[in-house]
């Protein structure tokens, strides 16, 4: 239940604590003085989006803050899984800055706007007179009906088949259409692997074999440098090598005489072999080199494969047609392996099907018997607070096993009759405002008996009736205030005078400003204020006995 409500620096509020009663709680204040801004704060801490600044001080931010007693509507399960702390007596804060952004907090931890909504959804129910048009909408009607049922469990089970079989249908036609596509492609991808796989390329046969390309193409340029450089070094008459041992000599007939001649002997010696070396490999290659037309043939054409092959795939290397040829042997083992996929998903499909069939029936015969409670309940409500003739049917009907939806295999209906005679209609067609209050108040008055909602709030839901009407309303709300807190803004002195705590909302002027205030009344301030919405502000000595008499004061 809401135990505290506190609101700083909104709208015309500058600062109001309102402490609520555990059972029926009355708000009540002329048009204007503030009761919908009370009911627009709690709204942002429940979760609703900020649709503007509302500052009473511009300068200042706005903080509103809820105290709820939740430790009766076992939450815990919701506070682990959202990783907030738990305690008996939560605290939803809610800060909106001067620049319009705003904050909000569950015992002091941050939330997102979402948590903080389906934290406020399991906490209180706010009944407004614009709510009565969601009345007519299936997923309110199902709401109700699985609420009287108690098919929240199995109607959970449904839908996490049902999702299971959207999911599984829906992998099943995109393999389909790839597998289509694929065995569109199949023959072509199959040709194309066909003539790699023939080329039979390795990763570095291009740079190898454009390289003794080179070699052959100037085998002669070659040979003659090579020549040049043996005849140099070795068969000239006075060659390079000859001149070196010669010089050696030299060197190794005065060396006794000199100290630094045997090192450089030794270096002139080294310098000797290796001449000797590289004239002895210099012969080796050129005697290798040779013009062979027939090899330069062989890898021209092999060359001009991997180029035609490059160009064809627009690639640069033989890396990347390898890369391309795998990936086209990849896509032709795919074409069997999506037709094994196709057929497991089938089979996944049709027991997801038949699960989600089973249980969307099983669901369908719960609901059933639950309709004649529904029905009779609102009708009995409504003979109360003044339509005796009115009659209402729940109409469900199955749906084809190819027309499932999140909500089970039903599409529903409330069809209503206000008057003898009166042909049963949807229910919005045929139904005025007060009347469709005094339904929405009979269905609420039935889900709350199931509901663990620790709160319920109606704001301004006697449009359209009044008199005893207005009384048989006030005491249909005292009923339910039996099991949870109710919570509710009225103008009718009848239903104001069945709360347990009663509140006025006023404005006064501060200097420059007005602002809103709340004060919670006491039995004499509370007989004025009923004598007041009976009378006018100076009530008569009528209007103050009838006051006493509807708060059943004697004297």
């Amino acid at each position: 239940m809401l135990a505290r409500l506190d609101i700083k620096n909104y709208a015309l509020i500058d600062e109001l604590s309102i402490q609520f009663d555990k059972g029926l709680n009355m708000i009540t204040g002329e048009t204007g003085a503030g009761k919908s801004i009370i009911m627009g704060a709690l709204s942002l801490i429940l979760g609703s989006r900020i649709e503007g600044k509302y500052f009473f001080t511009q300068d200042k931010k706005c903080s509103i803050e809820g105290f709820f007693q939740i430790e009766a509507y076992d939450l815990k399960d919701f506070f682990h899984q959202h990783d907030l702390d738990y305690e008996d007596e939560t605290i939803i804060r809610r800060e909106i800055s001067v620049d319009g952004k705003s904050r909000a907090f569950v015992n002091d931890s941050p939330v997102t706007l979402a948590i903080l909504k389906s934290l406020g959804e399991k906490l209180i129910d706010i009944h407004s007179q614009h709510a009565t048009l969601q009345i007519n909408t299936e997923d309110f009607q199902f709401l109700v009906v699985d609420n009287v049922a108690k098919s929240a469990e199995l109607k959970n089970s449904y839908l996490t088949s049902f999702l299971t079989y959207k999911k599984v249908k829906s992998e099943l036609k995109k393999i389909k259409d790839l597998a289509k596509q694929a065995h569109i492609e199949a023959d072509f991808n199959q040709f194309q692997f066909d003539e790699l796989h023939q080329a039979n390329l390795s990763e570095d046969e291009q740079v190898s074999l454009e390289t003794e390309q080179q070699q052959l193409e100037n085998a002669e340029e070659i040979k003659r440098g090579l020549l040049g450089a043996m005849h140099i070094l070795e068969e000239q008459e006075q060659n390079v090598v000859l001149q070196l041992k010669e010089s050696l000599g030299h060197l190794e007939t005065v060396a006794p005489y000199l100290t630094a001649l045997p090192e450089l002997a030794n270096r002139l010696r080294s310098v000797w072999i290796e001449a000797k070396d590289i004239a002895t490999e210099i012969g080796y290659l050129e005697q290798g080199t040779n013009l062979d037309e027939e090899k330069l043939l062989q890898i021209n054409e092999r060359l001009s494969l991997i180029y035609n092959l490059q160009k064809k795939h627009h690639v640069d290397t033989v890396e990347e047609l390898l890369s391309i040829k795998e990936a086209l042997e990849q896509k032709l083992l795919d074409v069997n392996t999506q037709d094994e996929r196709i057929l497991a998903l089938e089979k996944e499909l049709s027991e997801s099907y038949q699960q989600t069939i089973e249980k969307g029936k099983a669901l369908t015969e719960i609901r059933k018997k639950a309709l004649p409670t529904i029905e009779k309940h609102v009708v009995s409500v409504l003979a109360e607070v003044g339509m005796p003739n009115a009659k209402l049917e729940v109409k469900l009907e199955e749906l084809g096993e190819n027309e499932l939806k999140e909500s089970g295999m039903n599409s529903i209906q409330f069809l209503f009759s206000a008057n003898k005679g009166q042909e049963l209609q949807a229910i919005h067609k045929v139904a005025s405002g007060g009347e469709l209050s005094r339904v929405m108040l009979a269905i609420k008055s039935l889900v709350a008996k199931s509901s663990a909602l620790p709160t319920i709030i109606f704001d301004e839901i006697d449009t359209g009736i009044s008199g005893e009407v207005a009384l048989k309303v006030g005491e249909i709300m005292e009923r339910l205030a039996v099991n949870m807190q109710v919570i509710a803004i009225s103008h009718l002195p009848q239903i104001a005078s069945k709360g347990q705590s009663h509140f006025k909302v006023y404005k006064i002027d501060e200097g420059d400003k007005t602002k809103s205030n709340i004060v919670l009344l006491n039995q004499e301030e509370r007989i004025k204020e009923i004598a007041q919405m009976l009378s006018g502000i100076k009530p008569t000595s009528a209007a103050l006995a009838h006051a006493k008499a509807l708060l059943n004061i004697v004297e």
